[in-house]
């Protein structure tokens, strides 16, 4: 791809009033939908494109997700740890990539700044709650039994604060409720 086709490309894909081209190696496009960076190396063979997602604190409990999600399901974007940021990441040679590979990038990474951190903290909690049924029927425990240790452990603070608004507790314990009785049967 030619450095001239870039500009093009994201005026295609965005409003212009959210690109700001200041210099020759770098557009940032900003709007409701993500905040883009895109990079050109310093001898312009590559080019890098860059989403903020969320601190590197906010990220750090879930990073043994976020590798996974690289290798097996984020395809061309990565996420990516720098200056305590946690990012959507794309690299390609300049000299290979096509519109299509730019376009779609662009897709994915929109996608990966959409999710936020919400999709790889559900599996995490899918994965536990796992643990949890697969421990309670080996102690040879129901489905109701288990729910009841849930909502004791709520009760006494365990799970959520004992002053905990009422609502708010209900509202935890149907949704572990809801994924108990959805995983019951898998595990």
């Amino acid at each position: 791809m030619e450095i001239t086709a870039i500009s093009p490309i994201l005026e295609r894909l965005f409003d212009s009033q959210d690109i700001q081209h200041d210099v020759e190696e770098a557009w940032q496009i900003k709007n409701s939908q993500i905040h883009l960076l895109v990079i050109l190396s310093e001898n312009h063979n590559w080019l890098r494109l860059l989403s903020p997602i969320a601190t590197a604190d906010e990220a750090q409990s879930l990073l043994p997700q976020l590798l996974a999600d690289n290798f097996d399901t984020t395809q061309e974007v990565r996420y990516a740890l720098n200056q305590n940021v946690l990012w959507g990441v794309f690299h390609h040679r300049l000299e290979s990539l096509t519109t299509e590979d730019l376009e779609s990038a662009i897709a994915a990474l929109i996608s990966l700044t959409k999710k936020g951190l919400s999709e790889p903290f559900n599996q995490v909690i899918e994965r536990q709650i796992m643990q949890i049924v697969q421990a309670a029927k080996a102690q040879g425990q129901s489905l109701e039994s288990t729910y009841q240790t849930i909502d004791r452990f709520y009760q006494e603070g365990v799970m959520g604060g004992v002053d905990q608004d009422p609502a708010q507790r209900e509202q935890f314990l149907a949704a572990w409720k809801a994924q108990l009785q959805r995983l019951w049967s898998e595990v």
